[in-house]
């Protein structure tokens, strides 16, 4: 991908570099969120600007990446600085956004904050794609979305909200016009068969797949 629209977001959670990862963020425009710079030399970037309180950066990342442009903001403030490096990205005209980082690491907390701010910027039109590497998830809204995961690696979709209209296809177990109730369980550890394409009527909802997880064999 080679567009001034796509960008790549690194977060402070963990990250292991893959395959698959390389080839999501290649020729992504790229801000580093606080200590999230310490991702860009194991992936080879060069962010354009880097931000954030600098509360969680080391003096030695300080120094390495001296060069980048900073924008700081206080530590005390109404934003996480991952918030803060999307809004600079959106004001860059960003439309597709890889949070890199987002879902691993000592704070649930913000991997939960990450999931629901992914469908947040979603309903604002923006395509929004989270991974640690190992982990990836993407948010679902009402329509039909595919993802093209390895047969036999485990996804599950978790529901923020009630799911009308719910139908998937291409996994071991497959819905159709499921009405899937908040905090159901029913859609944990599923299966791909190939191309998974998930349908709903209404609601608000994260996909969740581990593609290197291929234990559904």
């Amino acid at each position: 991908m080679d567009d001034n629209s796509a960008y790549l977001i690194l977060l402070g959670g963990e990250l292991s570099t893959t395959d698959r990862l390389q080839q999501q963020i290649t020729g992504r425009r790229v801000i580093a969120a606080d200590s999230g710079m310490r991702h860009a030399r194991m992936l080879g970037v060069e962010p354009d600007i880097w931000v954030g309180d600098f509360d969680s950066a080391t003096a030695d990342l300080k120094q390495d990446w001296r060069h980048v442009e900073r924008i700081p903001f206080p530590a005390e403030k109404n934003l996480t600085d991952g918030e803060i490096a999307v809004e600079e990205a959106l004001t860059r005209g960003a439309r597709n956004l890889v949070l890199a980082g987002s879902l691993a690491g000592e704070r649930s907390d913000h991997a939960l904050l990450h999931m629901t701010y992914a469908c947040s910027l979603a309903q604002s039109g923006l395509e929004v794609h989270l991974t640690s590497g190992e982990e990836e998830a993407w948010p679902l809204l009402a329509g039909s979305r595919s993802f093209e995961l390895p047969a036999s690696s485990l996804f599950s979709i978790v529901n923020f909200t009630p799911v009308q209209g719910l139908h998937i296809e291409g996994a071991r177990y497959p819905l159709t016009n499921h009405e899937l109730a908040f905090g159901s369980s029913r859609t944990l550890s599923n299966v791909a068969e190939g191309c998974v394409t998930i349908t709903m009527g209404s609601g608000s909802a994260i996909l969740v797949a581990r593609p290197y997880d291929l234990s559904g064999r």
